[in-house]
């Protein structure tokens, strides 16, 4: 059976990103077009359709990781912040977007909160995961 790990990264998200923009609760918020995505950013996106691609990554994170949470999701999603002239550090993504698109994605059924032993967080649905799986089958199919 095909799965994620089949297919490029990339050709992934931007395929299930399209997909997600199918659905009706995952709408970017309106301060998403000057928004930053991080304190170690300079400017916001240049794509007009960064949030559904965001989305996409974050299911595929999730899918990947287990139950993860907000804080972990910041990290992965961090960079480097640069200070001018003293040296640069690591700087979390912003939380605010990570949570926005946890809770589109648990309205849209794609993911649910859940708890396994001393982790707790979100983890992939069936619905999910068949939308991830389908989406490489038909990456696989083009080639």
């Amino acid at each position: 059976m095909t799965n994620i790990y089949d297919v490029d990264i990339n050709k992934l998200i931007e395929a299930v990103a399209k997909e997600l923009e199918k659905i009706p609760e995952l709408n970017p918020p309106a301060w998403s077009k000057i928004v930053k995505t991080g304190r170690h950013k300079e400017r916001a996106p240049q794509r007009g359709d960064w949030w559904h691609i965001r989305s996409a990554a974050v299911l595929r994170s999730i899918y990947k990781l287990g139950p993860i949470g907000t804080e972990k999701l910041r990290t992965k999603y961090g960079g480097k912040q640069r200070r001018g002239h003293k040296p640069a550090r690591f700087a979390k993504g912003s939380g605010s977007i990570i949570r926005k698109v946890l809770q589109q994605l648990e309205k849209a059924e794609l993911i649910k909160q859940t708890e396994k032993g001393v982790h707790k967080g979100r983890v992939i649905t069936k619905k999910g995961q068949s939308l991830l799986d389908k989406t490489a089958l038909s990456i696989l199919k083009k080639k």
